[in-house]
């Protein structure tokens, strides 16, 4: 069983497996009789897999990289597979590595990394968890230190219940397509797409999601109408994208994650400074926050 670490405030409770990840283990809301999982919660007796928690974060990128890795000013920087059964480069290596507890209150933790790779990636990067009486707020914080100039990309990945009745509100512009590999073929408006225009509350597609939306106002909410309760999301500046996945109506879950660019975004249309990424240099640093509210319906 790996070691956590739980934070408290009023009726919130968050747990955190600082050695998979610095990931969550739980994010609850705590009833008269027992927790209400906000965030899918860990199994019990814990797990090795990061798929398995209630949230990871994404550094010194999201998504996956096709290529076998990407050309940026001249060079190419080569990125083999990480993850089993994954034929691309996925996330980073921050979710799957172990994360030094730096600071810790009752409300609040503070998780550091330091990285001499995936690749050319050099990097130190800070994670912060902070619980009040109805929020959850997270901040990751990255710091390049290789010699050269490579682009960098953060995200959230928060793994939420799903029951019959949730509903979602995200407006966005446009949504990218995926092919069989899942990575982007173009994108199309949300209005061409009743089903995954989140402009207003509705449900979730009873069918497979896995896209990527632009045009995002970074503030989002879900509702559980069987809870009565809703989850306000605000995500900061940089987080321009959201992913949206889900299996399908069975699954008991979703995934809303807040990143900073689009997925292959080493090796769009442009390249990385088109889409989203931050060209750090040796020293620069690049910072994403996002806030997780409860409130009653």
């Amino acid at each position: 069983m790996r070691k956590t670490i739980t934070i408290a405030a009023g009726g919130l409770r968050a747990e955190i497996v600082p050695s998979l990840g610095g990931g969550l283990a739980h994010l609850d809301m705590l009833g008269d009789r027992s927790p209400v999982p906000i965030f899918r919660p860990w199994p019990e007796g814990g797990t090795d897999d990061p798929n398995r928690l209630a949230s990871y974060v994404l550094v010194p990128w999201s998504n996956r990289i096709s290529g076998r890795g990407f050309r940026f000013e001249g060079r190419f920087h080569p990125l083999e597979p990480n993850f089993p059964g994954e034929p691309f480069p996925l996330h980073g290596n921050g979710w799957t590595s172990e994360w030094a507890v730096s600071g810790r209150t009752t409300e609040l933790v503070s998780l550091a990394f330091v990285s001499d790779g995936p690749g050319s990636f050099r990097y130190s990067a800070a994670l912060g968890y902070e619980i009040d009486a109805t929020s959850l707020t997270m901040r990751l914080n990255v710091t390049t230190r290789a010699d050269h100039p490579l682009p960098y990309g953060l995200g959230f990945h928060p793994w939420l219940i799903r029951t019959a009745r949730t509903r979602l509100e995200a407006p966005a512009a446009g949504v990218w397509l995926e092919d069989k590999c899942h990575l982007p073929i173009g994108s199309a408006p949300v209005s061409s797409r009743e089903d995954w225009d989140f402009t207003f509350m509705q449900p979730l597609p009873d069918g497979w999601i896995n896209n990527g939306f632009g045009g995002w106002n970074r503030r989002a909410s879900v509702e559980w109408l069987e809870y009565g309760m809703a989850l306000d999301i605000e995500a900061s500046d940089a987080l321009s994208t959201y992913l949206l996945y889900s299996p399908g109506a069975e699954a008991e879950f979703f995934c809303f994650e807040p990143v900073s660019h689009l997925v292959d975004a080493h090796n769009l249309p442009g390249g990385p400074n088109a889409n989203g990424l931050q060209i750090l240099r040796c020293g620069e640093s690049f910072e994403i926050t996002c806030r997780f509210a409860l409130r009653r319906l």
